[in-house]
């Protein structure tokens, strides 16, 4: 690609860089882990924006020893000379100015995923410091620093030391190196996740074929380092995915197809496997779709019109025969659809569902015609024959689950299933406040009944453990008396008749114990949701109730500790004389206890459910509930941790 001339005049300035440090949650989400990933994610995106756009192949890592981050491209380096409005370099508007950046037009990226232009900038407002190199002929820097002015009683964010400074020293190299240390008066924790960030960086190197990416990290006492290029971009995603996957795939290589529709490049691949279920993963401009959106509607309108076409065509279909669904032939799809295109808009400020309405149309004639193209190339019928025995299967399931439907509609069971001694209502009909407990056992679901808010607060106790649905057909998940009373209990439906608009709670909270078998319950449960419901997931309504692990007490003082940090900080307000009752589950509590610590909302702790890496939650469910028992072996023996002792028993009254 011929490079254009990039200045600072090409920065444009929206607003100045304001209420970072008051409000972070309003630009990176939260102050926890997440957020604290999010602000270098902000600098690797800007990177990676250089190399999508053929201007750098190289990004280099580095969890340096003090705490901080570097971020290194061979991209074109961020404009030093003076901005014509602002007076001051483009580095110095880049880090300094909120929503400036050079992404606001076509003229010097084609393709951002830095779209509203906040990156850089608040990296800068919640770093400690933050210092910058560019390399453009000769070595530039400059640096920032946050700082509480005792004098002001105020705190100033990402302030310059000093101008951008021109060293004069010569260099070859090309492209700019960030390096900041967040600031520890922000964020709950700053210590970044190596783990995290290596998965993350691979994903990108699959999104960007020969793009390579290096992480070094050098605070521990052996250096770690993993570098990821992918030559075959996202075909190699889908091969890893199932590869990892304990499933057995129908073609072994999968299908590819890439080009371009009214100025939106497209590429997916597709492979398939032997599961009940589909893993569609999408992306826009590198940056994760999870809520899917309009790229998403077109592919599978194109995938299914096509699939429809060759199974009439081939006499998988009869004349009189209704076309399969779409349903029918996602059944066990591995796909990964990436798109780049201008004029993002994304829904909502966490960019995870893609609204621009051309997309779908570009998508779906893309779809088909690339399949169309792809069904004369050699071996093509043979892919398109596993395909289509698959979904003959599914129509099967599918019809066998929609009579199981109408025999239980006929019962005034599925819709309105009968689920006195199950389900106990709550009065309001109002669903945007109501909340459903799922409670673990008949024991604590008793408890919960009796200590709820009836007026909003419903409890579904389950007698058994669910259905392990990632093993089982859509008709052998209707079937599970477990499940079919979930259903009715949510008025949701699932899978395609599924309507995040009839539920009838906000908040569905999953309860149970802290052991062994509630967190395969909750596996369990989440997978459901993830298979069948994964609105539910998306938009926000799945969380996790945290019950206290120990109650501290003296007389008429408790306090309790829902986990072992917080539990010496407990027997430090109660004193002196005081006792420890660690629960072993959720029946142990009483109405009272229950209510005070899990339920009610003004002393409650809960986990919200979010997907922030498809591929990443796609790959733990198959490992965690699927059939392979030596890729499950493998993750408990990498991350369980047999040798935890309560912290309690080495405490002294």
């Amino acid at each position: 690609m011929a490079e254009k001339k990039y200045n600072a005049g090409d920065i444009e300035i929206l607003e100045g860089l304001e209420a970072v440090r008051i409000r972070p949650g309003m630009y990176i989400g939260s102050t926890g882990k997440t957020g604290l990933h999010h602000i270098l994610w902000e600098i690797v995106d800007n990177a990676v924006d250089e190399a999508a756009n053929g201007f750098a192949d190289f990004i280099d890592v580095k969890l340096n020893g003090d705490g901080s981050v570097s971020v290194e491209d061979n991209g074109r380096g961020i404009p030093t000379d003076i901005h014509p409005k602002m007076g001051i370099s483009g580095v110095e508007v880049v880090f300094t100015q909120l929503h400036a950046g050079g992404k606001f037009d076509n003229h010097n990226y084609s393709y951002s995923g830095g779209l509203h232009g906040v990156g850089a900038s608040v990296t800068n407002a919640l770093s400690e410091w933050l210092k910058v190199e560019v390399y453009r002929g000769t070595v530039y820097r400059m640096e920032f620093h946050s700082y509480f002015d005792e004098a002001e009683k105020k705190y100033h964010s990402g302030v310059p030391v000093a101008p951008l400074t021109n060293t004069k020293k010569k260099t070859t190299k090309k492209g700019t190196l960030v390096t900041f240390k967040p600031d520890a008066a922000v964020f709950e924790t700053t210590r970044f996740d190596y783990e995290v960030i290596s998965k993350h960086l691979k994903e990108v190197a699959f999104l960007n074929k020969g793009l390579r990416l290096r992480l070094t990290d050098y605070r521990g006492n052996e250096v770690k380092t993993v570098e990821y290029c992918y030559e075959g971009g996202i075909r190699d995603f889908v091969l890893d995915i199932n590869r990892n996957s304990g499933k057995t795939v129908l073609f072994n290589t999968p299908v590819y197809c890439s080009g371009e529709v009214d100025g939106i490049r497209i590429e997916f691949a597709i492979q398939y496997t032997d599961a009940f279920t589909d893993t569609i993963i999408s992306y826009v401009n590198n940056i994760p779709t999870p809520e899917g959106g309009m790229h998403e509607v077109g592919f599978k309108s194109g995938l299914t019109k096509v699939l429809n076409d060759y199974a009439r065509k081939e006499k998988y279909l009869k004349e009189k025969d209704d076309n399969f669904l779409g349903d029918d032939f996602r059944e066990g799809i591995t796909a990964v659809l990436s798109i780049k295109m201008k004029n993002v808009q994304f829904e909502g400020q966490t960019k995870t569902k893609l609204g621009n309405p051309e997309a779908r149309p570009a998508v779906d004639s893309f779809t088909v015609s690339a399949l169309q193209n792809f069904a004369n190339e050699k071996g093509a019928n043979a892919v398109f024959d596993a395909i289509m025995k698959k979904a003959q299967g599914a129509a099967k399931a599918r019809l066998a689950a929609k009579h199981a439907k109408e025999i239980a509609r006929s019962k005034n069971a599925i819709d309105s299933f009968n689920t006195l001694g199950k389900l106990a209502a709550c009065r309001s009909k109002k669903a945007e406040r109501n909340e459903l407990f799922i409670v673990e056992g008949d024991s604590a679901g008793g408890s919960a009944k009796q200590g709820r808010d009836s007026l909003y607060q419903a409890i579904l106790p389950l007698r058994s453990k669910p259905l392990n649905v990632e093993k089982k057909r859509i008709d052998q998940v209707i079937a599970n008396e477990e499940i079919r009373t979930l259903i009715s209990a949510l008025g949701t439906d699932i899978g395609e008749d599924f309507q995040i608009k009839d539920l009838n709670f906000d908040k569905v909270i999953i309860l149970s114990d802290a052991d062994q078998d509630g967190a395969h319950i909750r596996a369990i449960l989440l997978t459901f949701f993830f298979r069948y419901m994964k609105p539910l997931i998306t938009e926000g309504h799945v969380y996790i109730g945290m019950p206290p692990l120990y109650k501290v007490y003296k007389k008429d003082r408790v306090e309790y500790a829902y986990d072992d940090s917080e539990l010496q900080a407990k027997i430090d307000l109660v004193g002196r004389g005081y006792q420890i009752q660690r629960y072993k589950g959720l029946g142990e509590m009483n109405p009272e206890q229950l209510w005070e610590t899990t339920m009610n909302p003004e002393s409650r702790s809960l986990m919200r459910v979010t997907i922030e890496d498809g591929s990443e939650a796609e790959r733990l469910i198959s490992t965690l509930l699927g059939d392979s028992i030596d890729l499950r072996k493998q993750y408990i023996t990498e991350h369980a941790n047999f040798n935890k002792e309560d912290a309690f028993i080495k405490l002294k009254k």
